[in-house]
């Protein structure tokens, strides 16, 4: 029986042309970018073009990119470096109670070294709100951090809004852009942007690479101290192969993003008609339209997120929840947490089915059909 991989947010295969362009580099350009002979030379050219395209992929300037070895890195340098680089106009931060971890943890830890740290509620479609924000907002914020799209349940932010808010004031606006990038079309000067992260293994490309985007007056802090690299903002080695990698995945994404996105609706679509068709009770965690297309949310009334989990597994169909179960206990998803409550139902039987690269229509059919199979076992 064939696996259906619909875990595309947590990780995403890695695109055949990404591969093809990696090895190449592995082959052929090994050289430190830093060096100034031809070997050197060569991979520096691949560092500079790759920096170039990413660059153009969300309107900023090439030396507005700092490579980083992923999401969480980005965050973090981003979080950390504008704290410690403003700490003297303040000390205040907001960020939002459905981040990632990487976002909320590091604002735990600035919480340890005396700053202040609000956390906007969300609704139940897990959207924060301006006025919200607004009124946390004081003389004293340095930064403001709220992700772009939602990696549990895709509830896209209005970062718009939020850009045009902070024009005005102090405060420098980072937005973990991880789970959004690719899918959504972004343009960082338009939405006054100054602190964007990305992650290459959600669109395909290698894992441990990614990006932070800093605005040209923005001042970090670095977190590494080595060498000159990235105009002395992150010290150590370019990953080369991988940077090469990133390029390549993102010029495939960027050209298919449109396509890509008509076609994941049609997938959610797909798998909520045949629960319906098949008669199965479940609730959508988030929102169906307005939201990351490839992330599609469902509570199923009844079941254990578990259960539920092993039986889908056993099915070949690999989809993940919210939750992170380890031996018969469950950590509640703090997403499904600040959207719902700690007593609601929900946080014990939502699972998340993420699309991608490879799913075609008919596996979409068979995961939704097995998944009504299951659900009506488990709830007889």
């Amino acid at each position: 029986m064939e696996r259906i991989y619909v875990d595309h947010a947590a990780t995403s295969p890695m695109h055949p042309q990404v591969i093809d362009k990696m090895t190449i580099v592995m082959k052929n350009q090994f050289g430190n970018p830093s060096s100034i002979h031809s070997f050197g030379r060569e991979a520096r050219h691949l560092v500079d073009e790759a920096r170039d395209v990413l660059a153009k992929s969300i309107g900023a300037h090439p030396n507005e990119i700092i490579f980083t070895s992923g999401g969480t890195e980005a965050d973090n340098y981003a979080i950390l470096g504008v704290a410690d680089a403003y700490k003297h106009k303040g000390k205040h931060i907001i960020t939002s109670s459905i981040e990632h971890h990487a976002v909320l943890h590091t604002c735990q830890e600035l919480e340890k070294q005396g700053f202040e740290v609000s956390c906007l509620p969300v609704d139940e479609h897990g959207q924060v709100s301006l006025d919200k924000l607004k009124s946390e907002l004081r003389e004293d914020t340095i930064l403001v951090t709220i992700m772009y799209g939602n990696n549990e349940v895709g509830t896209i932010q209005p970062i718009g809004e939020i850009g045009q808010l902070l024009v005005d004031h102090q405060a420098v606006f980072h937005t973990d852009a991880v789970q959004a990038y690719g899918m959504e079309t972004i343009n960082v000067k338009a939405l006054h942007i100054d602190l964007l992260s990305v992650s290459a293994h959600k669109i395909n490309g290698p894992k441990g690479i990614g990006f932070l985007y800093a605005k040209k007056d923005v001042k970090l802090s670095p977190r590494l101290f080595g060498g000159e690299q990235e105009r002395k903002r992150r010290a150590g080695t370019e990953n080369v192969a991988s940077i090469a990698g990133f390029s390549e995945a993102v010029k495939i994404a960027q050209s298919t993003m449109e396509e890509k996105n008509q076609q994941y609706t049609k997938f959610k679509h797909t798998f909520v008609d045949i629960l319906k068709k098949e008669d199965v009770h479940f609730l959508q965690n988030g929102l169906l339209e307005h939201s990351l297309s490839h992330i599609l949310n469902l509570s199923f009334p009844g079941t254990d997120v578990e259960a539920m989990l092993v039986n889908l597994d056993l099915a070949k169909i690999n989809a993940s929840s919210g939750s992170a179960c380890t031996a018969g206990s469950i950590n509640p998803s703090h997403v499904l947490v600040a959207m719902f409550g700690k007593d609601s139902e929900r946080l014990r039987n939502s699972i998340r089915f993420s699309f991608g690269l490879h799913n075609t229509q008919e596996q979409i059919e068979k995961a939704a059909e097995e998944t009504a199979k299951i659900v009506k076992r488990l709830t007889k």
